[in-house]
């Protein structure tokens, strides 16, 4: 039996090694179109690989996907992040969990866990061909007497299989997904997920650098909103609450052209209510004292600064001679601090689509098409994405472990 799979990605080396360990009589023929392997996984988490959460229930790991929630919160019963952690674990690769819950290798480099892969893919027999591109796929037409799918290189030359994983990764542009349209697959119209926001004109923009561990991003007129760390940059916005919440927003603000109004409050645990009565009785407690020195709220000093200068409070105003309408104008700035987003730029090198071939054509339990028995997809090439935090990864070994494993079942 031969197994070709298309992407020498995390999906495609998951679901080529499972195959390949399950059947090895299986020839399993891995098929990179550029000469790197794993790419992502190498750039990824700033070069250690955030390999998954620590996330070990089901329906609570599958909650972290905008796209693709409750067929994965199945599939993660077979195979979820406990179940990676234990997989690189006996092949000698120990994981650490950090504060927020991402999960890395000890070694904190990425190179850790592309050696694992290709070790593994080696062991278990997997031919690996880099510089090999794929144009289309012909699949089995009895009609013809046609019994095998026919993979059309790029270079003209063609290779025949009776099984064929699709493990190309998401892709920016729709003509990326024309060569699958081809085989009768719905795609969703791909659109950028996880990225910062531009504010051109961000009245923050001195405090680069700044961040606090805990902010609410809203947007204006719509129900979306994210809590989590939150970072000033020179362009705009980032951190876990803009990265998760563009997410969460993928289509909302391609539609809108990346022109919003988003809302941040600094400071989330207090409401409009409790904000007011904290700033009067600190104003009764400390009367003498400068209001833009004395930073609240375990806020970083230059960040309060710039927001009483945003409230129009004078360097020297004292508590005690605070107008009402500067009170009404900070706690606007602390809980509602208005920014115009225009545009967006993408986090570091990662790049996540959601968007893709659409679900319903595919059998979530074996990740074969409906369509065409036999053609497999896993990994971001589906319409399925997570927010960050290892969480594309874990959908990456889910979909390629279950492809895997169906293509290893004898013809």
């Amino acid at each position: 039996m031969k197994v070709i799979v298309i992407g020498g990605g995390a999906a495609g080396f998951f679901g080529a090694i499972t195959c390949a360990q399950v059947n090895p009589a299986a020839e399993v023929i891995l098929l990179e179109k550029t000469n790197k392997l794993l790419a992502k996984v190498l750039v990824s988490g700033g070069g250690r690989c955030n390999v998954t959460h620590n996330c070990f229930s089901p329906g609570p790991l599958s909650q972290h996907y905008p796209r693709g929630a409750k067929p994965l919160k199945e599939a993660f019963k077979t195979f979820g992040a406990q179940e990676t952690v234990t997989w690189f674990e006996q092949r000698g690769v120990k994981l650490k969990t950090e504060a927020d819950g991402r999960m890395f290798p000890v070694t904190d480099n990425s190179q850790t866990i592309a050696d694992c892969l290709l070790q593994e893919a080696r062991k278990a027999g997997v031919t690996i061909k880099t510089g090999v591109g794929v144009s289309r796929i012909t699949p089995p037409d009895a009609t013809i007497n046609q019994v095998n799918f026919i993979v059309h290189l790029s270079n003209g030359s063609e290779i025949k299989a009776d099984k064929v994983l699709v493990s190309t990764g998401g892709n920016p542009k729709t003509t990326g997904y024309d060569w699958l349209r081809e085989l009768g697959h719905p795609i969703q119209e791909p659109v950028p997920s996880l990225f910062t926001f531009n504010v051109p004109g961000n009245p923050l923009k001195e405090l680069m650098g700044v961040s606090v561990p805990q902010a609410k991003v809203r947007i204006a007129g719509q129900k979306l909103e994210y809590e989590g760390p939150l970072l000033v940059t020179h362009w705009g916005y980032s951190g876990p609450a803009v990265l998760k919440l563009s997410a969460w927003g993928a289509r909302i603000f391609h539609d809108q052209n990346y022109n919003f109004t988003a809302l941040i409050n600094w400071i989330p645990t207090y409401s409009e209510e409790t904000l007011r009565t904290e700033l009067q009785n600190y104003r009764q407690a400390h009367p003498k004292k400068v209001v833009s020195t004395n930073p609240l709220f375990n806020l970083p000093q230059r960040l309060w600064k710039a927001l009483t200068a945003l409230a129009e409070i004078q360097p020297e105003t004292k508590w005690a001679e605070l107008p009402a309408k500067n009170t009404n104008k900070l706690v606007e700035a602390l809980l509602r601090m208005a920014v115009e987003v225009k545009g967006k730029t993408t986090f570091k090198e990662e790049f996540v689509t959601c968007g893709g071939i659409d679900l319903s054509q595919v059998n979530m339990k074996t990740m074969e098409s409906r369509l065409h028995p036999g053609l497999y997809f896993a990994g971001e090439v589906l319409d399925i994405d997570g927010i960050t935090g290892g969480f594309n990864f874990q959908a990456a070994w889910t979909t390629g472990y279950l492809a895997g494993n169906a293509m290893a079942a004898k013809l």
